[in-house]
Parts: structure tokens; C-alpha cells; sequence
């Protein structure tokens, strides 16, 4: 897939179950893409990105989750023990993805166009690289990355942003 795309909405990606989607089925919503794993210190960050959801979703907000097994292999499972894990331990109900890789020659051609929309503070040093799992990226309505938040930044201090941008 080109990494041309003006916004996410080109992209697709297979959700947990087998299924792909289009990222197209998101068009006009606000999204929050985080690279997420079920092993890390970061994983109670599901609890916030439900919370979050939970809160704005009936708005037009979306959260978009993605695991990644690159940053200290923190994401072992299969596509159906992680729905499981993220079901049973956090309710989580946003769509979750399957694994995918988020930095390197095999990353997801939706990553490699986040990561040049917004390469983060020293990203021109490394073309944008993820640094660990749960960095955020927040989209507005018409699919342009607006903000890229990295890993410590918690999901409930995003909730003025997300806000704004539905307003």
C-alpha cells in the first residue's frame, strides 16, 4: 500500500477476529491509534483508552488499538488471547487489531504514515520511530494527525484534547 495517502482513510487493516476493515469506516470521527501490549508496565493504560471511549465514543470518537510484540516482546499472545486479555481484564470495547509491527521494514504502511505525519519531538534524528509501546496518535475528523503523545502520557490527559477536537 502507497505511503502517498493524504489521511489514514486509504489504509486497511485486519481487526482480531480475522477481519479486515477500512480504515475508511472511521471517516469523520476523532481517533486516538495507540500501539498497545498486554505484558507491559504501561498495559493499565487499556483502563484509561476504555475510559476514554466510553466517555466520547456516543461524540464521534474512536479509539484504534494495535498490538505490537516489538518493544521487549510484551505482546506473546495469539489474536485471540489478546481479545480475551483485553476483554476480560480491562472491558475493553473498541476495535482491536491484530499484531502488527510498528517500526522496520515490515512495519504497517498505517504506521509508516503516522510516523511521517508526526515523527515526534526528535523524530527527524530517527524518521519518526516508535519508542515502546502506547504512544498515541490523535487524528481529527478529517484523518490528519493533529498530536503524537508517547508512552507515559496518560489517557485521562488527553480527554481536553479529544474534546476539542470534537467540538
Amino acid at each position: 500500500m502507497s505511503e502517498s495517502h493524504s489521511s489514514l482513510y486509504g489504509f486497511s487493516a485486519r481487526l482480531l477476529d480475522g477481519r479486515d476493515i477500512a480504515l475508511r469506516a472511521f471517516e469523520g470521527k476523532v481517533l486516538l491509534v495507540v500501539n498497545t501490549a498486554s505484558r507491559c508496565g504501561f498495559t493499565p493504560q487499556y483502563q484509561g483508552l476504555q475510559d476514554l471511549y466510553r466517555t466520547f465514543h456516543g461524540r464521534g470518537f474512536q479509539v484504534l488499538g494495535f498490538p505490537c510484540n516489538q518493544f521487549g516482546r510484551q505482546e506473546p499472545g495469539s489474536e485471540q488471547e489478546i481479545q480475551t486479555f483485553c476483554q476480560t481484564r480491562y472491558g475493553v470495547t473498541f476495535p482491536m487489531f491484530a499484531k502488527i509491527d510498528v517500526n522496520g521494514q515490515d512495519a504497517h504502511p498505517l504506521y509508516r504514515f503516522l510516523k511521517k505525519q508526526n515523527p515526534g519531538v526528535f523524530g527527524f534524528l530517527d524518521g519518526g520511530r516508535i519508542k515502546w509501546n502506547f504512544t498515541k496518535f490523535l487524528i481529527d475528523r478529517d484523518g490528519i494527525v493533529k498530536e503524537r503523545f508517547g508512552p507515559s502520557s496518560a489517557p485521562a490527559g488527553l480527554a481536553g484534547k479529544i474534546e476539542a477536537l470534537l467540538a
